[in-house]
């Protein structure tokens, strides 16, 4: 698989858009475009290979599922994961020829992910950085009293940034990568050292995500029975991701419906105390 530059600078301008608040805001451009989960798909319609660009992007989506960017501070940039990692996972999932359902090409997704992820910081903290620039220009122009100026600064600059720090680094990096990619074909085979430790490194890395998430969501000890039940069923059953989700939906509904009985029978027991109440004063 090789990528163009037309190929390359589709890449670029997604990457652009998975990070641009004017799309919708964030819902739609990072929350949205920017999650491996979809930039997979749009990855794989670009490049020609759906099946491995999905299976790239849930893959690395793992990893990074609990991200959250407080306070602007990122760990990692799922647009730099989504649209250049991607794409360099594909590429080296077809050089090394291995199968794309493959356990290997998830672990070789989830490793590139990882890297150009954290290569993303930089990107990000670019993008920030230069956009304080308009920030600047926003506050004059305010003081100037040319409120139509801030349409600029709004929706026009900040593409400038975008393009310096998203579109440019990610044309550069899908197309030149992927060649560096191709040629490691040789320096690294399947069965050398390298290899391995890449695949038991990306093997590792879901269990970081999931431990974020559970740190998040896990308030006590019985929290996570349904999360051990869902291992217990995909392990014995063989249930595949989509039947997990169906199981864990029931799960949801159960707990949804228990905790609005508990605030009913609540707030069932405060009516009846206020009305008691009010009988005692009327007497």
């Amino acid at each position: 698989m090789t990528i163009s530059w037309f190929q390359a600078a589709l890449l670029g301008l997604f990457a652009c858009l998975a990070s641009m608040p004017g799309l919708g805001g964030s819902s739609i451009g990072n929350y949205t475009l920017g999650r491996p989960l979809v930039g997979g798909l749009v990855c794989g319609l670009i490049l020609g290979d759906v099946k491995t660009g999905i299976i790239c992007g849930v893959a690395m989506q793992l990893v990074y599922i609990a991200l959250v960017t407080p306070g602007g501070t990122v760990s990692a940039d799922v647009r730099a994961v989504s649209y250049i990692g991607i794409p360099l996972a594909m590429v080296a999932i077809h050089a090394q020829g291995i199968s794309a359902s493959s356990e290997e090409a998830a672990n070789l997704a989830k490793s590139m992910g990882t890297l150009v992820g954290t290569i993303g910081t930089v990107l990000f903290y670019g993008t920030a950085t230069l956009n304080l620039a308009w920030q600047h220009i926003g506050w004059k122009a305010v003081e100037e009293g040319n409120y139509k100026k801030l349409y600029k600064v709004d929706w026009l600059y900040p593409w400038i940034s975008h393009l310096i720090f998203s579109f440019i680094p990610t044309l550069i990096m899908c197309k030149l990568g992927a060649s560096a990619v191709t040629a490691l074909q040789e320096a690294l085979p399947m069965d050398g050292i390298a290899m391995k430790t890449l695949f038991t490194v990306g093997a590792l890395l879901p269990c970081v995500g999931i431990a974020i998430l559970l740190k998040q969501l896990v308030d006590k000890v019985t929290d996570f029975v349904p999360f051990f039940v869902g291992f217990t069923l995909a392990a014995s059953l063989g249930l595949n991701l989509v039947a997990t989700a169906v199981v864990s939906l029931i799960f949801a509904l159960i707990f949804f419906e228990i905790d609005m009985a508990k605030i009913k029978a609540s707030s069932a027991v405060v009516a009846g105390a206020g009305f008691d109440d009010d009988e005692e004063e009327d007497i």
